[in-house]
């Protein structure tokens, strides 16, 4: 049984760890640390007058040596420092990703690419230019929204919504090669609205009826999440790991997930959770929070360490965004692998290193976010795509085996 002196609360889990160490450690001390790992478990160590130890992850697919980790513990070992998912029954491949994604930062960084459309231009488009595949793909799932009401739908949506159907074909085409897969859902609102139904202003759907047991809302909210648990279940019973990017841009304002403030979105995110995880069983979902770029008070809409994988934020403004890096830092638990979830255009590994903002992923939006000269020009991709910091799809471990 636990006493209330026995809990500790922090404002996040960087706090907690840094607590941890500094309680826990003494001068002497020594702390057995995962390699390749987060770069500041050390300095933690160190700053509590104890010395680290470097413990290997398996080659390929990242666990832990525990012959290694034997071999090196010691009568003043103090310490092990052992990273998992937010998932207890997260699936072997979540694992292999997430160990992946922990060792990169400010050593290399995932090329990405959205796709818009199941004729994947974009793809193409990199392909041509540089010679070779992005590490990671991101693939659209609005046209599998339940409620698309094509008849109160512009021009622009009906053809948004077909030509984005079939894009979970090209996902599994894509998990064959071997990349990573992101899935973004602009979700058009369970229960009523117009056109692209997903922006706030499309529809009057309130997200805060949503929680509440026997509203219309959230009997809808429920189908809808089913009827996306459905389509995902494939991938879960493959064994193929997903950065599963659900209500991105939460703190946007545009979208109807924003609607009812953070609080609400909290709630909403953890509902979603335990439906995928508890109820559904979709333990190779690796659960990626999106920030806008509109940062301020992130630490609000943060669903916690328990319901978060990866962390990131978007942002159009070139450059490496130091700033919005450094902001989302401040909520993420130490550890967790910090992305660029959507760019216009790609920083560089000097930019990275100058705005000390070492993303582990890069995800550039469809279209002309790519091949606008004003964005990336022919040579900054060629550029990127063949240096040695930037990782594309030849370059990855297998995650599956």
């Amino acid at each position: 049984d636990l006493k209330g002196s026995n809990i500790m609360i922090t404002p996040s889990g960087s706090s907690a760890l840094l607590e941890i160490t500094q309680s826990m450690i003494d001068p002497g001390d020594d702390v057995l640390i995962p390699s390749p790992g987060f770069v500041i478990y050390g300095p933690h160590t160190q700053l509590a007058g104890g010395s680290y130890t470097e413990y290997k992850l398996t080659e390929g697919d990242f666990q832990p040596d525990i012959d290694d980790i034997q071999s090196k513990i010691k009568p003043n070992t103090r310490m092990i420092v052992v990273t998992t998912p937010s998932n207890p029954n997260a699936q072997p491949c979540v694992h292999k990703l997430m160990a992946y994604l922990g060792q990169l930062a400010g050593h290399g960084i995932l090329t990405g690419q959205h796709t818009k459309t199941r004729g994947m231009e974009e793809l193409h488009h990199i392909e041509k230019v540089t010679g070779k595949r992005p590490a990671l793909l991101g693939f659209e799932l609005l046209g599998y929204s339940p409620n698309i009401n094509l008849d109160t739908a512009d021009e622009a949506c009906i053809k948004e919504v077909v030509e984005n159907r079939g894009t979970l074909e090209r996902a599994w085409e894509w998990a064959r090669e071997g990349g990573i897969i992101t899935f973004t859902w602009h979700w058009f609102s369970p229960l009523g609205g117009r056109d692209k139904a997903f922006y706030t202003v499309n529809t009057a759907f309130d997200a805060r009826q949503a929680l509440i047991d026997g509203t219309p809302e959230n009997a809808a909210f429920l189908h809808d999440l089913d009827h996306m648990a459905e389509l995902l279940r494939p991938f879960c019973e493959a064994g193929v790991p997903i950065l599963w990017r659900p209500f991105h841009e939460l703190d946007g304002g545009w979208f109807w997930w924003s609607k009812g403030g953070s609080e609400n979105f909290v709630r909403l995110w953890q509902m979603m959770y335990s439906r995928y995880t508890d109820y559904w069983g979709l333990d190779n979902l690796i659960w990626v929070l999106g920030y806008s770029g509109n940062g301020g008070n992130m630490a609000a809409w943060y669903p916690g360490d328990d319901y978060v994988d990866v962390i990131g934020a978007d942002s159009y403004t070139p450059g490496a965004n130091g700033h919005l890096y450094e902001e989302v830092v401040s909520v993420a638990p130490e550890g967790m692998p910090i992305v660029f979830h959507e760019c216009g255009t790609i920083p560089t590994q000097e930019q990275m290193q100058a705005e000390e903002a070492p993303w582990v992923m890069f995800m550039v939006w469809h279209t002309d976010y790519l091949t606008d000269s004003n964005n990336n020009t022919l040579d900054s991709l060629g550029q990127i795509y063949n240096s040695e910091y930037f990782i594309t799809l030849d370059e990855l471990p297998s995650f599956t085996e």
